[in-house]
């Protein structure tokens, strides 16, 4: 892992974070990204140093530095180092924008464990889904 990377906390058993998730990997052809499946049995929330019930209710995204970031914030530091993606980065960043952006993900993060989850066929440390 380079001392660029940013890593993505992600819960691969929602369906449409995965697919967005994809999207960002096909994308991040320098491998600037590094991500994280959350919802794989073998993650631990603290062995990352982060909080095991929040981790799972917003997207977390640890910078370079090691700083963390969550909700839109971290979807804003993904796009600042995607190709192509700055200046979406740079127009969720305005002050009005990022307001109506939180308020959007705080309502979809809250709808987002009713969602059908994906189901997980596990066997010997290995998941698929």
């Amino acid at each position: 892992m380079s001392s660029s990377t940013v890593t993505v906390y992600f819960d691969g058993a929602c369906p449409l974070c995965s697919r967005e998730i994809e999207h960002y990997r096909q994308k991040d052809h320098e491998q600037r990204l590094r991500f994280v499946d959350i919802s794989v049995p073998a993650f631990s929330a603290e062995t990352e140093g982060l909080d095991p019930v929040r981790v799972q209710q917003v997207m977390h995204v640890r910078l370079p530095s090691g700083a963390l970031v969550t909700g839109v914030d971290a979807f804003v530091e993904i796009w600042k180092v995607l190709p192509g993606f700055s200046a979406l980065a740079k127009v969720a960043s305005l002050p009005g924008i990022h307001l109506g952006l939180r308020v959007g993900y705080r309502g979809f993060a809250a709808i987002r464990p009713l969602l059908p989850k994906r189901k997980r066929e596990c066997e010997d440390g290995r998941c698929t889904v």
